[in-house]
């Protein structure tokens, strides 16, 4: 298993994609224009179909049955909900919040550093579902309890991720409307979790096990990154002259967001330390809190702010530092191996039990 010929080289197509798309928005304005025309409830049609593109392979692998062994070896599970649904959202907003309207208040207009930190906040209220399985692959966490705890937290999306998001943008004096932030958890949470949990009962019925894992996984892999880097070029055909106007500001919204990034891992790690947890667990427990669900965060931007605005620009920005990011923590997870336990704190699952090499290399 292996992050796979895109998934390692994320960043590049994503800094290309940037390209193309403002190439395509200075070049062809028809374009934007066209697309920007089909659009309901502030939700554009395009989009929401690409992100259903980009979702619904993810959603499809969940296995709600491994939501029966919740209550075995609990810790872990603990951890990462802690984590994601306390630590995560508000170390985002603070650290976003710090350098985007104050440290860098000379370099980014209050209007924009508003809907940057918008962005951030969509960001940090969405754990990571698929890319995970790859780093507890990596990091030889277990791999079904890493499913357990993937499974739990997308359960707690559906009824936590509204609430979040709309309690940390009143804090930031954002102002959006609500019917629009619960419109984008239906459309991008409730529906392509409910279509890949009724379409992976009837292919596991009337094909098997095997045929999911060996043959219909596998190929959902082109399709997600198809998706993903269409929808990156179309939002860029729109963020063109902001991405001219304004060229640093790309790696000034990566700064917090790189940094958020490491001080959550680095929370969630020394915790995991501290409660004795196994390394099979404490490994994928960090990297679930330290990485996103960014297909979410850059559907919900889009639909709340719109195509051109800063808020989706930064969900976009926290694609492009991802991989790079989560790789670097892989390693120090690796290095750092030996000072933990080895004993199977997670064993309610088989340790040795993996992701086929083809399932997780179409994971992204």
């Amino acid at each position: 298993m292996n992050l796979g010929f895109f998934g390692k080289y994320l960043t590049l197509w994503v800094a290309l994609c940037i390209i193309a798309g403002v190439g395509i928005g200075e070049l062809l304005p028809a374009f934007p224009d066209t697309l920007s025309r089909f659009t309901f409830r502030q939700v554009s049609i395009p989009v929401a179909i690409l992100i259903w593109f980009m979702i619904y392979p993810m959603m499809v692998r969940i296995d709600f049955s491994s939501v029966l062994d919740v209550g075995k070896r609990p810790r872990g599970l603990a951890l990462t909900l802690i984590i994601n649904w306390l630590v995560k959202p508000l170390t985002m907003f603070a650290i976003a919040w710090f350098f985007l309207k104050v440290v860098f208040a000379s370099w980014i207009s209050p209007d924009l550093g508003t809907e940057y930190l918008a962005g951030a906040i969509l960001l940090g209220a969405a754990p990571c579902t698929a890319m995970v399985f790859v780093w507890s692959y990596l990091t030889r966490g277990n791999a079904a309890y890493t499913l357990v705890q993937v499974t739990v937290n997308d359960l707690v999306l559906l009824v936590a991720y509204a609430p979040i998001v709309i309690f940390l943008l009143d804090i930031g004096d954002i102002t959006v409307p609500y019917d629009t932030v619960f419109l984008s958890v239906i459309l991008y949470v409730v529906i392509p979790l409910a279509v890949g949990y009724v379409s992976r009962l009837w292919i596991l019925r009337n094909k098997g096990t095997d045929w999911l894992e060996g043959s219909f996984l596998p190929k959902l892999g082109p399709i997600t990154i198809i998706g993903l880097l269409l929808t990156l070029i179309l939002l860029f055909s729109f963020q063109g002259e902001t991405i001219l106007d304004n060229p640093i500001h790309i790696g000034l919204v990566a700064i917090p967001l790189i940094l958020q990034t490491v001080i959550v891992f680095a929370i969630a790690y020394g915790v995991a330390k501290l409660w004795g947890l196994s390394h099979d667990i404490a490994a994928p427990a960090a990297l679930i809190g330290a990485s996103n669900f960014f297909e979410l965060a850059v559907a919900a931007a889009i639909s709340l702010f719109g195509l051109e605005s800063g808020a989706a620009m930064a969900t976009v920005v926290g694609v492009l530092v991802e991989v790079p990011v989560m790789l670097l923590l892989v390693k120090v997870v690796n290095a750092t191996s030996s000072s933990f336990a080895h004993n199977q704190d997670g064993s309610c699952c088989p340790a040795n039990t993996i992701l086929k090499k083809d399932t997780a290399e179409g994971v992204i």
